[in-house]
Order: structure tokens, then sequence, then C-alpha cells
């Protein structure tokens, strides 16, 4: 994400936290689960159980930064689950609180869950996104609510994020940290293991679990399917907004490192495991300005965690049998550029390919699409280089694999404001977690499609074909046909959208 996306994401999140505090006078009654890690008091709220910062690793600091999650043991006692843990270390926004403790998941369950330990219920583990560097598993959007309400017990996760999760300081501190860029996917791994040993205690049903995410969550998703260790760990996946391009060689990812130590400076190598966590993230913030590929900090390919490229690994079936939501919105960047770029791409704007590689196939789109303007189609190609077709491509591999998939588009656009006629970033999230924007001026349209989502969502999540009333059939994503839902006011499916378009992609991504 570059630095205007950053800044455009981070005020939705300041935005929607004034909601949380809303939420959070809601009037509430003490409530505990007892799961095998420890006993746990959370709140009862209007039929929904909740419990909020609750560990699943020890805290990773001190001798434990830049290593792998150590498991936490079990606790004594009640442990209070009634406040939101800190957010992982991040560039500053006072919004939020932060620590470099912040291995911490959320729950919310049935009420109905107490009575019966083990109901089997479905359950949707949520990792949020941030572009590898921010975001939160506490953002009020994701309050987890709705699908309680309709029987799924819902889990927010946290992870390390920037330099703290995705550096590789092998290079910097000397082999015992070998792999250290990928300890993010290790977090989000112990994170599911805690979901196995202990979701039964509330009601889920281990054999039912659903991961997904959006934006750097969905391409953690992504990747996660082509890493061996997690595939015992979950049945089905929910991408929103991914691709499974998002990662480094072990090569690349060693200069990443290099370069970071040349800006880290005069402190030396072993400075950076006793330097408080806010003067990483503040190198972070200088490196990554100063690093000539967008997104330095990736995981890594580094034969162990990440054995393969992922998309090659799944596309050899290690996801088989498994069940893949995979959709994309059709104006993803205008998000991160505005709606009205402009210029041509640059480098602050690309996730996945070198401008060169970018700048040959964009000088097609014309040609392609001659009734847009230059606005929309610099729009539409950094959609299809950073969403769109690293999401098709995970799609095409699931089911070359042995899965099955259902691939979306979201086209429905606000009618008035910024982003009018634009179906930009992160627009889907309150329409699946059905709270939709009510300040534009097709606010009725986007509630009517918000349920028709949501229940699209929740249907998936218990093993059913994606669908709800008003929806159309939604049909198999199939290797030929490629049937997509077209999500908007009257929704519909089409065979190979964009097919056009995506074969000017062919051999560059």
């Amino acid at each position: 994400m570059n630095r205007r996306g950053f800044l455009a994401k981070s005020a939705m999140v300041a935005l929607s936290l004034q909601g949380h505090r809303l939420f959070a006078q809601v009037a509430a009654e003490s409530c505990v689960v007892r799961a095998p890690t420890g006993a746990l008091r959370g709140e009862s709220v209007n039929g929904v159980r909740v419990f909020r910062g609750v560990p699943f690793a020890e805290p990773p600091i001190g001798p434990l930064r830049f290593r792998s999650p150590v498991k936490n043991a079990p606790w004594k006692g009640e442990r209070d689950a009634t406040r939101f843990a800190s957010a992982a270390m991040q560039p500053d926004d006072p919004a939020i609180s932060k620590s470099e403790d912040c291995l911490y998941l959320n729950v919310w369950t049935p009420e109905s869950a107490a009575a019966k330990p083990g109901a089997g219920m479905p359950v949707y583990v949520w990792i949020h996104g941030g572009g590898f560097t921010g975001g939160s598993s506490f953002a009020p959007i994701f309050d987890g609510t709705p699908f309680a309400r309709e029987g799924i017990v819902c889990i927010t996760v946290a992870y390390r994020l920037g330099v703290l999760g995705f550096l590789d300081m092998e290079p910097l501190l000397g082999s015992e940290y070998a792999g250290s860029g990928n300890n993010a996917l290790r977090d989000l791994i112990l994170a599911l293991q805690w979901v196995q040993e202990n979701v039964a205690a509330f009601g889920g049903d281990p054999a039912r679990v659903t991961l997904g995410g959006e934006s750097a969550g969905a391409k953690l998703t992504d990747i996660l399917m082509g890493v061996p260790e997690a595939q015992g760990l979950f049945q089905q996946m929910i991408s929103e907004s991914g691709g499974a391009e998002r990662v480094s060689s072990a090569a690349n990812a060693a200069a990443v490192a290099k370069g970071f130590g040349e800006v880290w400076g005069e402190r030396g190598a072993s400075g950076l495991k006793t330097a408080p966590a806010t003067d990483l993230i503040a190198a972070q913030t200088r490196f990554i300005d100063s690093w000539p590929q967008h997104f330095p900090l990736r995981a890594e390919v580094e034969g162990k965690v990440l054995p393969k490229l992922p998309v090659e690994t799944i596309a050899r079936g290690s996801t088989r049998g498994k069940r893949l939501l995979i959709g994309t919105n059709r104006e993803e960047s205008a998000l991160f550029v505005g709606p009205h770029p402009q210029h041509d791409a640059t480098g602050a704007d690309l996730g996945n390919v070198p401008v060169a590689r970018f700048q040959a196939v964009y000088a097609k789109y014309k040609a392609l699409y001659p009734e847009m303007s230059d606005e929309r189609l610099r729009i539409r190609a950094l959609t299809a280089e950073e969403y769109w077709v690293p999401s098709v491509r995970v799609a095409d591999a699931h089911v070359r694999g042995g899965g099955s998939a259902w691939m979306y588009r979201l086209d429905f656009a606000p009618s008035s404001g910024r982003f009018k006629s634009y179906a930009y970033h992160s627009e889907e999230l309150g329409l699946v977690w059905d709270k939709p924007n009510r300040n534009i001026d097709n606010a009725a349209a986007e509630a009517a499609l918000a349920t028709q989502l949501h229940q699209a969502w929740i249907a998936f999540i218990r093993g059913e074909n994606p669908g709800a009333p008003g929806l159309p059939s939604w049909p198999q994503y199939l290797n030929g046909a490629h049937e997509t839902m077209i999500l908007d006011v009257q929704s519909r499916v089409e065979e190979k959208p964009q097919e056009a378009e995506l074969r000017l992609w062919d051999g560059v991504l």
C-alpha cells in the first residue's frame, strides 16, 4: 500500500473506532467459558457472548523478539476477557493502542452455545488487512456479532506486522534467526492451532473452520493455502481482494534485510534485539520510503514454512477437496491513487511487478478499452495488477489442484461522495459484515445488497453453496467457463469476465 493508500485506510479505521466506543457502552452481563487453555470471563450482549484479548502465544518480546511464536501455557483461575488487547506495532495512529505484545484473538459465539460446549457450530477465523504493516483485529467493522447471531463462532486474530513479522533477520543476527521473515505466518498457524484445541469450548467444530480475510488478510489466507503445516487447520477459505503473489525469494529477502540494516545504521545489528519497538517502526518507515520495490516486507519462500511459490503448491493439490470463495472489487485501486489519478503508475503504486513490465501491459489497455478515460484505465490496470489477476491465478490453481471455488466481482458503487461510481478497495467489508454505509444516495440499495452478501457468506461458512434470496444461482468457478457472480444492484452471472484483459497478463503475472 503506498503512502496515500495507507493514510486513506487509516482514516477509515479511525472513523470506525468511533463506532466501537459507542458499541462498548452497551450494557453487558458477565459470562465464563472454560477452555483447555484456561477459564475466560467475557461479556454477554444481546444473545452473543464476547471474549476479547485472548492470548494464543507467549508475548513475543525480550528474548522472543524476531523469534517463532511460542505456545502460551494454560493459566489458573479466571482470566479477564472483556477488553481488546493492543494492536501490533505499526506506524503511529493515535486512534489505537499498539504494543509488541500483540498475539491475541477475539471470539464471538452464540449465547446458546453456553449450554452445549462442542455443539459443532461452524467457525470463521478472520485475518485483518493493512498492507502487512498496519491494521488490527478489533476494528469495529470486524465486530463478529452478526455472524454469531447466525450460529457461527467468529474469531478475529492478530499477527506481528512490518519488520517484527516479515523481515528475515538471519542476514543481520545470524542463522538462529533463519526464516524470521515468516514469523507472521507462524503467528497465524499458532492461532489456528489454538482454534483446533479450544474452539469446542465455545461451541465451535474444529473440523468446520473457514479461514478468511481482506486485502493483506486475504493475501495471507491465499499464502497459507500453500503452507503444508497449515493444511489440517482449516477446511474452507474466503479471500476478499487477495492473491498469493506477495512473497519474496530468499535472495530478495536477504537484500531487503541488508537494506533495512543500512537504514538502521550506527546502533548495529545487536541493537535490533533491545531497541524500543517504536525505534524499529520509525526505521521501518524510513526504509520503506527509500526502497525501490513496493511492499518490501513480505512472506518468504525459504523452503520450510513456504517450500515453493504458494500458487505452485496449490496447483499441485495442497488444498485438494477444500472450498474457496474468492473475488475482488471492480475499481480497487481508486482508494489508493484517488478517483482521478493524473499520472501513470510508478513503483510506489505497484504491488507485484516492476514498472517496465507493467507499462508493457498497460500500453495495450487503450486498444482494449477505447471508451475508457485515462483515469479509469489507470485504475483498471492497477486493480488488475494488485488484486484481480492474482486472485484469478489462485482460483485457477485451486481448481486445478482438486478444490472447488466460487468467484465474485463487486461492481456496486456509491452514487455520491468521493468514490461515486467506483467499487473501491475495502467497500465489500461493510456489506459482508452487514454494516452498510448510510451516507450515500443509494444507501437503500446498498443495504439490500449487504443483506444478500452477509447471507451468502454465512451459507458458505456453513458448508453450503454461497447464495441468498435475491441473488441468482451462484455456479462454481470451473476452469473453462470461469463463471463469476457480478454483485450489484441487480446481480448477475458472467462467463469469463474481462477475458481479453486477463490474456494481456499471461506470462507477466
